[in-house]
């Protein structure tokens, strides 16, 4: 496969539905980089399928998805962001060490991309001084601890627990307990959940304005929430895998497009997204 194959084109993760919503429908800016630094064919596939399910699950939920690909040759204009009325950050390659202090090359490092970073920190920011609704999975998850203060376990020793075997693009179920208190525990109506994961970091120090809402058997941080916004989480493991649970999808998805639903008249820039 060539590498304008491997490339991975926007067109290819569009929803179905996307242009029968509403003019009301409240928008979403989906932060992913589509193309990081070593795309394979098992990780190009991979980002299709999680940013194609991410995206239909926020039509089916009633909002307007607004794809901002953090690795374009030139970036989005931040202001696309800041006119949404809830913002939701995907997956991708590992977070740039030098951003969380780690010393030393990260073993099994991959798709590192610091301008990316740099861009999706600065979006985190602007979307946490608004606070609109924030949903951030994987490595926005990873890059919402690191925007608050905390830092990255660069590499887990049980990574095996927590993703498939490198290059082969599949993510494993694992069990997660969720604090009883939390806004995650409130969506699901439970305190454990099977979920799917595909990380081999994790968050480390958790930032003074997040708090931990849920682990993972061997006690790795899965899920966090900021403690002064109205909503804003970062969950570890990926619920747009079309691989797993469906209703779990529907329920998380639905939740976040309602704040944002119920945000909208606080970003009346919004508007200008669903001309």
């Amino acid at each position: 496969m060539n590498r304008q194959t491997v490339r991975l084109n926007e067109h290819e993760v569009t929803p179905v539905g996307l242009w029968s919503l509403r003019a009301a429908a409240p928008t979403v800016a989906v932060v992913v980089s589509l193309n990081f630094p070593g795309l394979t064919p098992h990780t190009r596939d991979l980002m299709r399928r999680l940013t194609r399910s991410a995206l239909q699950a926020l039509v089916n939920a009633g909002a307007r998805p607004v794809l901002v690909d953090s690795s374009a040759r030139q970036l989005p204009d931040p202001a696309v962001t800041a006119a949404a009325d809830g913002v939701l950050i995907l997956g991708g390659g590992d977070v740039d060490a030098a951003l969380y202090g780690a010393k030393g090359p990260v073993p099994h490092a991959y798709g590192v991309d610091r301008r990316a970073d740099l861009y999706t920190l600065q979006l985190i920011d602007q979307s946490l001084g608004r606070d609109v609704p924030l949903l951030a999975v994987g490595r926005g998850s990873h890059l919402l601890n690191v925007a608050c203060g905390g830092t990255l376990i660069a590499h887990l020793d049980t990574w095996h627990r927590h993703r498939g075997e490198p290059g082969h693009g599949v993510c494993v179920e694992e069990e997660v307990t969720l604090e009883p208190e939390s806004m995650l525990a409130g969506v699901f109506g439970a305190r454990r959940l099977t979920v799917r994961s595909d990380h081999h970091q994790a968050v480390g120090v958790v930032a003074p304005d997040l708090r931990v809402t849920a682990v993972a058997e061997d006690g790795m941080v899965e899920a966090t929430e900021h403690r002064d916004r109205t909503w804003a989480i970062g969950v570890q493991w990926h619920p747009e895998d079309s691989h797993g649970s469906g209703a779990d999808r529907r329920r998380l998805f639905s939740a976040f497009v309602g704040q944002a639903r119920s945000a909208r008249h606080r970003t009346p820039e919004a508007s200008l997204l669903a001309a």
